[in-house]
């Protein structure tokens, strides 16, 4: 396995070893040490006598003491440390005194407005002491003690179990900071008496300015923040993707370059394919740049498609035929597309999506390359940042959008994986992913560009982790990219049926938050074998980061990783400036994997790909991640602050499935939230209020309607009216909290439709037979409800099963059944009724009979 390059200032970083991060990840004091050793250590920091003068001033002009000033620049270096706008510190208002627990408001204002409500609250709590009352502020920290102490006393005294505590000498002319060593070193506590220093120097400066807008960090911290933190820089060959592949083909002609179900194209043979479509398409009078659908299930077919759009200069746009027909001609008009290439396996939706767009033609690539209308290749010239190709997403208003990316940053990201995933001649990296997700791009053309060979794997055969494995290990896969709910339930199948898998090499994980407990997993059950955690966007050429593990971190997360080749990745505050190391804060990325925007929607573009402020002339993408800076300068991810979800991969917009929900009528108000129940990956659940529930069947039929499968929700909670935060919005943490624990304990919620629909059918039959409860035990762990709420005449699918839960019910079944089997037999008692045929034919045993008639 290669490892990235990396310039001077990243080795810089590279000698900070990393710890566990704080349990909070808007802890005030941040886990950054080189060396964790129990024990304390102390810095001391002078106050410049230009700071102490200008104190001195601002004390006598408006009654303040040091103490107060002090006060509100803490206050403001824990906003900071935080990304918060209440902060919570322990603070000494007499020599010697036990620290009382202050919360101290830092919203926007001038820092005469912070100074102000610093010592309001100091001068409240000094009253407090006067009377002798409890020290600490009502609800402030009871019960768990600040992890600072501010003492502007100079006096000494204890802690309260702080892991900072900041002293104001006696003279008044010195910072004192006593630290815990086993969370900060001594350049983390240097960088914090730096941003009081700092926070000082800005008030006596100018204490009318803004607060909010001032940043903290010093010149060489931001340099290193906005370049040495950036991903090593690589030159990148002036060629296309395909003008790539086409050198591959003049060097080995007769190599296989793609393989599908035994059928297997050389180099040559795809190339010639891919040629006959692209003069095809360019006897259309298709144009560079021009969108060019491409609709049909993965084969070799596709992967041919694919590099003839490129060829001929136009722009590759992804549909799947089993997405709604509405969905597709939403796409096709956004994007303008007036071409569609159809594969094998196109249904009738595209019909449909067609049958009111006459201008759209469709072209099927058997008759394009039937038209042998050339078998070179058509040499367009492509320029680096003309369009590559279109990839929609989930939108909140309802409207999928369009992600555009340049064939600069399409290269980019390509390369990025061939170096870090280490891919070369002799590999076999399996394509395993639908054409709507991103990754497919990566995963159908990094092992041909390489001099390596792509493995297209069938969709049914994903769908069974026994006969995934089993390909994976007689095709002699080395290369596989998966989601890590579905590395979960392959993983449980190996776990239980261990095997060698003697080729596979590297493992890369994407699309969801990689668990350390499924790392741990893995290399439990395949030490040899690399897993690389890889993060990404779509709207940045998919994947900006790699985490390559050869063992489990040691912290309680496990980390994005480092850039990947010529990306910058920034964690900044609301107005994009960095915030301090180791502070939560939004993920921005710029670079060249910094796509064009959404097509068709410049209001949407102009929100999210902003000048980068620091690199005049380039632009960054905001993605709405929130992560941090770790001290061996990788970057963990937080989460999300907005309605954006990722399951099982796919990046949706809770607000789209809404918006789609509050278009049937009944449904009067309606809200989408993300249940992580452990043990279960991440699921979406819809909760609908109207004056009465409406029927699971019908609003799945509704959504499915309108959205691709993996954005209907299986379960459905129905209440009168949704609960209200004190402003008046949605409570959707109220919501979240509820689903989690109905999640966690397997229950049907009072109020939701499927408990109504049970309550009214009194008479709905348990399991009878020992396969009957066998299967009924399956899918009470698959799906996550009680095993006693489950009827022999229950349809897997109408209770909430998912096509990855059919796969986890195969394998708690020792895949005496498979997903296509319970696709075929969604109801329990016709499931068992085949198994027990299976096994009467195969003669192990009479099938069994009836407990009681």
């Amino acid at each position: 396995m290669r490892t990235p390059d990396r310039s001077d200032a990243t080795t810089a970083a590279d000698a900070v070893r990393s710890v566990s991060p704080a349990p909070d990840p808007f802890s005030p004091v941040p886990r950054w040490t080189r060396d964790p050793a129990p024990g304390t250590a102390e810095h001391r920091a002078a106050i410049p006598g230009e700071v102490l003068a200008g104190l001195r001033a601002l004390g006598e002009r408006a009654d303040l003491t040091a103490a107060s000033v002090l006060l509100a620049a803490h206050a403001k270096v824990l906003a900071e440390l935080t990304g918060q706008d209440e902060v919570v510190t322990g603070y000494v208002t007499a020599p010697g005194a036990r620290p009382a627990v202050l919360r101290l408001p830092t919203e926007r204002g001038s820092w005469w407005t912070l100074i102000r409500e610093a010592d309001e609250v100091a001068r409240q709590e000094a009253h407090r002491v006067a009377r002798r009352e409890d020290h600490r502020a009502p609800g402030a920290g009871r019960g768990t003690p600040p992890e600072t102490v501010l003492d502007p006393t100079g006096g000494g005294g204890p802690d309260a179990g702080a892991l900072l505590r900041i002293t104001l000498a006696r003279r008044g002319d010195e910072l004192r900071l006593r630290y815990r060593t086993d969370v900060l070193d001594a350049d983390c506590a240097a960088r914090v008496a730096g941003y009081h220093l700092t926070a000082l120097a800005r008030i006596v400066t100018d204490p009318d300015a803004p607060h909010h807008r001032a940043s903290l960090l010093s010149d060489a911290e931001l340099r290193l923040q906005l370049d040495g933190l950036s991903g090593p820089r690589r030159a990148l060959p002036d060629r296309r993707v395909h003008e790539l592949f086409e050198e591959r083909v003049r060097e080995r002609p007769e190599a296989v370059a793609a393989e599908q179900d035994g059928h297997r194209w050389t180099y040559a043979e795809l190339d010639v394919r891919a040629n006959r479509i692209a003069h095809a398409l360019l006897a259309r009078g298709v144009r560079e740049e021009d969108v060019v659908a491409v609709v049909g299930e993965r084969g070799l077919p596709w992967m041919a498609a694919v590099l003839a759009v490129l060829k001929a200069g136009c722009a590759y746009l992804p549909a799947e035929p089993h997405f709604p027909a509405d969905r597709i001609a939403t796409m096709l008009t956004r994007a303008s597309c007036r071409l569609v290439l159809t594969a094998t396996g196109s249904t009738a939706t595209l019909d449909e999506a067609l049958s009111a767009r006459p201008e759209v033609r469709a072209l099927s690539v058997e008759e394009a390359w039937a038209e042998l209308r050339g078998d070179e290749s058509p040499g367009v010239e492509t320029a680096s940042d003309a369009l590559a190709y279109v990839f929609f997403t989930s939108g909140s208003t309802g409207e999928p959008k369009g992600a555009m990316c340049e064939h600069a940053g399409m290269l980019n990201h390509l390369h990025a994986k061939i170096h870090d995933l280490g891919i070369g001649a002799g590999d076999v990296v399996a394509q395993i992913a639908p054409p709507c997700f991103d990754i497919s791009l990566w995963q159908l053309l990094a092992g041909p560009l390489a001099g390596g060979r792509t493995l297209l794997v069938g969709q049914d055969t994903v769908l069974d982790a026994g006969r995934f494995l089993d390909t994976i290990e007689e095709s002699g896969v080395t290369v596989l990219q998966v989601v890590p709910s579905y590395l979960d339930a392959v993983l449980t199948l190996l776990e239980r049926r261990p095997r060698e898998l003697p080729a596979l090499r590297c493992v890369s994980v994407t699309g969801e938050a990689l668990k350390p407990d499924l790392v741990r997993r893995w290399f439990a059950a395949r030490p040899g074998v690399t897993l690389v955690n890889a993060y990404g966007l779509t709207e940045t050429c998919d994947d900006t980061h790699h985490a390559v593990l050869e063992r489990p971190p040691d912290s309680g997360r496990v980390p994005l990783g480092r850039p990947v080749q010529n990306v910058r990745a920034h964690i900044v505050d609301e107005h994009l400036s960095p915030v301090p190391l180791g502070a939560p804060g939004e993920i921005v990325v710029a670079g060249v994997c910094v796509g064009r925007g959404y097509v068709g929607d410049p209001e949407r573009t102009r929100a999210s790909f902003l000048p980068d402020p620091h690199h005049p002339g380039e632009r960054l993408y905001r993605s709405g991640d929130f992560g941090r800076w770790l001290p061996d300068g990788t970057m963990e991810f937080l989460g999300r602050r907005d309605s954006q979800v990722k399951i099982r991969g796919f990046r949706i917009e809770t607000g789209e499935i809404e918006n789609t929900l509050l278009r049937i009528p009944g449904v009067h108000d309606a809200a989408v939230v993300v249940t992580r129940a452990p043990g279960r990956p991440a699921a979406l659940v819809a909760f609908c209020a109207g004056p009465r529930p409406l029927a699971d069947g019908l609003l799945h039929e509704r959504l499915a309607a309108s959205l691709p499968p993996y954005m209907v929700p299986p379960s459905f909670r129905w209440r009168r009216h949704l609960p209200l935060t004190a402003n008046g919005k949605t409570d959707r943490n109220a919501l979240r909290a509820g689903a989690a624990a109905d999640a966690a304990a397997g229950n049907t919620p009072v109020g939701s439709a499927a408990a109504g629909h049970a309550a009214a059918e009194d008479g709905r039959r348990p399991p009878r037979t020992p396969t009957e409860l066998r299967i009924a035990a399956a899918w009470s762990t698959a799906l996550g409800v009680p095993r006693d709420g489950i009827g022999r005449h229950d349809d897997f699918f109408d209770r909430g099963g998912t096509s990855l839960a059919a796969v986890n019910v195969a394998i708690a079944l020792d895949r005496a059944i498979s997903p296509k089997d319970l696709t075929r037999c969604p109801v329990l008692a016709d499931l068992a009724a085949l198994l027990d045929l299976r096994r009467a034919e195969a003669g192990s045993r009479p099938a069994e009979r009836p407990a009681h008639a």
